[in-house]
């Protein structure tokens, strides 16, 4: 039943991606609020990103801040990358699961409340490839 375990991982950590990634999960914020700030940011490079973040009004941006932060320093710590030579290749933000609230309205009726949730991801490559 197990067989070619060994072989079968060796093969997977060769066709792993060796981009710098980071992955905040569980976000207690819409993905839908979050992709309107992802748009903004995608293609740029990491120091572009976070002057933009930095200068964004939108509640997404505190948390996009410390993933690219995050994302540059996973690829400077573990990929000896140079951050000056990364830049945003893919950003997306999936949706977790919805915290389902009940509102209480007049007559005794109840209105349904969804508090959403993202999972949001950073890949950052370089520039010179």
């Amino acid at each position: 039943m197990a067989t070619r375990i060994k072989q079968k991982a060796l093969q997977r950590n060769q066709n792993a991606d060796k981009r710098a990634r980071a992955t905040a999960k569980f976000v207690r914020i819409s993905p839908f609020k979050v992709r309107i700030v992802l748009d903004i940011i995608r293609g740029k490079s990491v120091n572009e990103a976070l002057a933009i973040l930095a200068n964004t009004p939108k509640a997404a941006s505190e948390v996009l801040i410390k993933l690219v932060n995050s994302a540059a320093a996973n690829g400077e710590n573990n990929l000896n990358l140079a951050v000056n030579d990364l830049y945003i290749a893919e950003c997306y933000a999936d949706e977790g699961p919805t915290l389902k609230r009940i509102q209480p309205a007049s007559k005794g009726r109840a209105y349904r409340i969804n508090k959403r949730t993202s999972h949001i991801t950073v890949v950052l490559d370089t520039i010179n490839k």
